[in-house]
């Protein structure tokens, strides 16, 4: 089987609102040009792109084609798309690399959130005939998961609150843009390290009971780009490559009312698929505090796996190109010799439904 690595990531800064963005082509441009330059490679150079957005966020039919335009008109590339975050991209571009049509691919995702009301926007994804007519949105969504693990006694809003608090820690000294993406401090999981902040969130209001401001991830825009290689390619192209061990992804009901909302097969699925044992740090794509703890079970992540050191999802979650991001922030990690063994994750859909890992390696 052919060896397959990350060797390059940047990402457009994240931002509730991006004024001087309308689409996809000014924030990909930059992180295009920044990602190329970091790796040596030219357009020319990429064999395969594949793209993650949505028609429904931009509000327009074929939004995707426009952000084409960041490649280039001229010379005509081998181009693909998907109606799904990058990270699902990226696992096209990886299996265009294994069956031997690509050498180099590169992934791309993008999303300008902050353009319609985003929790509306996402009820398009529910069972169209029973559930989006009822326009249920995201966070009420959320909220009916974590008020079921809080009645079942699997987490306390304490526990939620104190998830935030670590990722409230990690995001501040976050770059917000490129391979330095996991340069923030390692800070501790634990409850008492974060009382004083902890006992502040749990006095703020409610959102959508039981979930409050800091439960849930901020409306962002954003974008983000990564660069898979095979073998020897790769070795030539970067120092330290995160190569690629297992990605794979799972998919729960998407009726609400037919799966246990407190956990994740699908995430439990990947990962045993995917060897998520054994991993030093993963960056999981959790837009909500309880998401993160079901995460953490459902891949068996004990207490000394680093989690999240970028910040996460509740630092920025711009739609589209946040579980692209994830994957690497976790590549980063490698890259910069801070983990041998990595795993990054995005999630789609309402209430984890759709679940993809990746688990990478310093060799």
């Amino acid at each position: 089987m052919t060896d397959v690595a990350v060797i390059g990531f940047a990402q457009a800064p994240n931002e509730r609102h991006s004024p001087a963005t309308t689409n996809g082509v000014e924030m990909l441009v930059p992180i295009f040009q920044e990602v190329l330059a970091a790796t040596g490679l030219t357009k020319a150079d990429i064999g395969f792109w594949c793209s993650g957005s949505s028609d429904y966020l931009a509000g327009r039919a074929f939004s995707f084609v426009s952000a084409v335009d960041a490649i280039g008109a001229f010379p005509p590339v081998m181009e693909s798309h998907v109606e799904m975050d990058g990270a699902w991209a990226l696992y096209e571009a990886w299996l265009k690399i294994l069956t031997g049509e690509a050498e180099i691919a590169l992934a791309y995702g993008f999303g300008k959130s902050s353009a319609g009301h985003l929790r509306r926007v996402l009820a398009l994804q529910l069972d169209p005939y029973l559930v989006a007519p009822l326009w249920p949105d995201s966070v009420t969504i959320a909220a009916l998961q974590a008020r079921n693990g809080i009645e079942a006694g699997l987490w306390s809003q304490e526990d939620m609150a104190a998830v935030a608090a670590r990722s409230r820690d990690s995001y501040p000294t976050r770059s917000p843009a490129g391979g330095s993406g996991g340069s923030s401090p390692r800070v501790s999981t634990a409850p008492v390290a974060h009382r004083p902040l902890i006992e502040s969130m749990l006095d703020q209001p409610y959102v959508a009971d039981p979930l409050r401001a800091h439960d849930c991830a901020p409306v962002t825009d954003g974008a983000a780009v990564v660069i898979l290689a095979a073998g020897d390619r790769a070795r030539s192209l970067a120092d330290r490559p995160a190569w690629i061990t297992g990605f794979e992804h799972r998919i729960d009901s998407a009726a609400l009312g037919a799966r246990d909302l407190t956990s994740s097969p699908s995430a439990a699925a990947a990962g045993a698929a995917a060897g998520a044992s054994g991993v030093q740090v993963a960056e999981l794509h959790a837009p909500f505090t309880h998401q993160e703890i079901i995460l953490r079970r459902a891949l068996g992540l004990g207490d000394d796996v680093i989690i999240s050191p970028s910040g996460g999802a509740l630092a920025g979650n711009p739609m589209f190109s946040a579980g692209l991001a994830r994957i690497g922030c976790a590549a980063t990690e490698i890259s910069c010799g801070r983990a041998d063994r990595a795993l990054g994750h995005a999630t789609s859909g309402p209430a984890l439904q759709q679940n993809l890992v990746c688990v990478m390696e310093a060799r």
